[in-house]
């Protein structure tokens, strides 16, 4: 059955932009082009986008820039275009906020798996969501029919990837998860991944619910082998 979400495509080169919309065609998407990051941000504010592949290299806005924006207003699932070994733009994009990253030059195969497994893992969630009871542990509670969080009865925002690492952790208390275990569990494979963007997204996690982010109460370091949730 084809799929029906809309990808916002943010690409100045032509040739990217054909290349990489009819495969998304060919599957069913719907592709809306942007080739500078002000056409990116206006398209995004003119349209319903389920998913945004955003290239860093843009005209007038970069993608850095462009990505740090739309964290600002929304939890749409990004995956940026990064050039090949710039370890800048891998680990700025995510300490921004994008969800995952792509290095070019890359297989037509690798960016398919990468967009669908985001997609099924945001379409999963939001079908069984009323499927799965609330966690609530020290002040804090994860509903996964609202798909929201709160800490002391206060909304804490968090992005699509932070919301799943968090439940996925919560919802087995004390059980330690290796990098590749969670990279697993919210994206659905290990494949192309960096370990280290599990330890990105913790971090941000913990700046927003620990009260003190280098002495964490909440999600704990298990040396030499991940990470694992407190237990009440």
């Amino acid at each position: 059955m084809p799929d029906s979400s809309t990808i916002l495509l943010v690409d100045d080169e032509d040739s990217i932009q054909k290349l990489l919309t009819y495969p998304l065609e060919r599957d069913g998407f719907r592709v809306i082009p942007a080739r500078d990051g002000e056409e990116a941000l206006k398209r995004f504010a003119a349209e319903t986008v389920d998913l945004v592949v955003l290239d860093v290299m843009l005209p007038k806005l970069d993608g850095i820039e462009v990505c740090k924006r739309l964290r600002a207003e929304s939890t749409v699932p990004i995956i940026m275009l990064t050039a090949r070994d710039d370890e800048f733009d891998k680990v700025l994009g995510l300490e921004l906020g994008a969800d995952d990253y792509i290095t070019k030059p890359f297989s037509i195969r690798e960016f398919r798996s990468r967009v669908r497994a985001l997609l099924r893992r945001a379409g999963t969630s939001q079908r069984s969501a009323g499927m799965d009871g609330a966690v609530e542990v020290a002040g804090l509670r994860i509903d996964p029919e609202r798909r929201s969080v709160h800490l002391n009865e206060k909304s804490i925002e968090v992005t699509y990837v932070e919301f799943e690492l968090l439940r996925t952790l919560a919802a087995a208390p004390g059980r330690v998860f290796s990098r590749r275990a969670l990279l697993e569990a919210v994206w659905g494979d290990a494949a192309y991944r960096e370990p280290r963007t599990i330890d990105v997204h913790v971090r941000h996690l913990r700046e927003k619910l620990e009260h003190d982010p280098s002495e964490p109460d909440l999600i704990l370091t298990v040396r030499g082998a991940g990470y694992r949730f407190r237990e009440p």
